[in-house]
């Protein structure tokens, strides 16, 4: 299974750390946040990670070039950044087949294993890992419409979130994911969701479970920088 890693992000929240690198190039316990990334996607069980590139994208592929731990790397060149399902819809010649997605600014403090095995259940055709937030969180990201463990329906940033259950950067996903993110319509700010193309796939028949994995930091500001630094140390 290969693994996609969208990092073309700049993270203008985090300042002066990201004024002349990639925000996936900052120091996360004496690490880039990509090498922590990369990691997971490998210990998960990744034989090749591609990699969506956009702001100072060169500085990655001088970083780490061609391979990471034996897994080769294939960079994809985001010329704008609109949005994750734009992202994820740049690197579809150089994906086959079911896949593992993590945003390239999530750092978990354990396996994302679980969601690839749940995803080769029989009958499954992706996974979501998720997990509980407050209702005021709910709206600044994809909230679930679910029934049990099945999800029946995603939302990206609502005024009203129908739950407080929500995604948390790692996906596996079908091929088809491609064709969807080709379908959906930008947001009133330009961008193309992820979230609204799972929702497509919902809404025709596919079969999208979630799962819960252990504590993780999605790293937009210096205080999360020091959130992930006790994590990945803890």
């Amino acid at each position: 299974m290969q693994a996609l890693i969208p990092a073309a992000g700049r993270g203008t929240r985090l300042g002066e750390r990201t004024k002349t690198r990639p925000k996936g190039l900052i120091e996360v316990a004496g690490r880039s946040l990509l090498a922590h990334v990369f990691e997971t996607a490998v210990d998960a069980g990744a034989d090749g990670l591609v990699v969506v590139i956009g702001y100072e994208g060169a500085q990655i592929v001088d970083r780490f070039g061609d391979s990471f731990a034996g897994a080769p790397i294939t960079y994809v060149h985001q010329r704008e950044q609109l949005g994750l399902g734009h992202a994820v819809l740049q690197a579809e010649p150089h994906v086959d087949g079911l896949f593992l997605l993590l945003n390239g600014d999530n750092v978990f403090a354990g396996s994302v294993a679980p969601a690839v095995a749940a995803a080769e259940k029989a009958g499954i055709d992706g996974v979501l890992a998720v997990e509980e937030v407050s209702k005021a969180e709910a709206k600044t990201t994809g909230v679930l419409e679910h029934d049990r463990d099945r999800v029946t329906g995603l939302v990206e940033k609502p005024d009203d979130p129908p739950s407080t259950l929500v995604t948390t950067g790692c996906y596996v996903l079908p091929a088809d994911i491609f064709h969807a993110c080709a379908l959906v319509q930008p947001s009133a700010e330009g961008e193309y969701q992820l979230s609204d193309a799972v929702g497509l796939l919902v809404r025709a028949g596919y079969d999208i479970e979630t799962v819960r994995l252990g504590e993780r930091v999605n790293v937009n500001t210096p205080a999360d920088v020091e959130r992930a630094v006790r994590l990945v140390q803890n």
